[in-house]
């Protein structure tokens, strides 16, 4: 089997995926055309993340300390930048705070949802 067919193959799971968060839909629904585009795009970029990091690990080009510390470092940076752009939310081990003091301030959630 080739590297594409795989993909095309683990790519499948995109319908399943966007079932779960829509309910089923028919090919042609834009919106959940639009959910398994974006599910596909994320499937297929943690396989390519997963096998350039497995090449890069045995190869010894990096090793799994450096490996762990860029995560780490990666994903806090993340988290603060999301931060930044939602005041009042802060990320803790057991979830989002929420001050909605600050949210209502700032009003970045008006308009949302219920």
């Amino acid at each position: 089997m080739s590297a594409f067919e795989a993909l095309n193959r683990v790519a499948k799971w995109r319908t399943l995926f966007a079932g779960w968060q829509l309910g089923t839909r028919p090919k042609g629904d834009p919106e959940s055309d639009a959910v398994r585009h974006h599910r596909e795009v994320r499937i297929r970029l943690r396989v390519e993340s997963s096998a350039l990091i497995g090449v890069l690990l045995r190869k010894g080009i990096i090793t799994q300390a450096e490996w762990e510390n860029a995560l780490e470092m990666e994903a806090n940076m993340l988290s603060d930048n999301y931060a930044n752009r939602f005041p009042g939310v802060t990320a803790t081990d057991n979830g989002l705070l929420m001050d909605f003091n600050v949210i209502n301030d700032r009003g970045w959630m008006k308009g949302w949802r219920p």
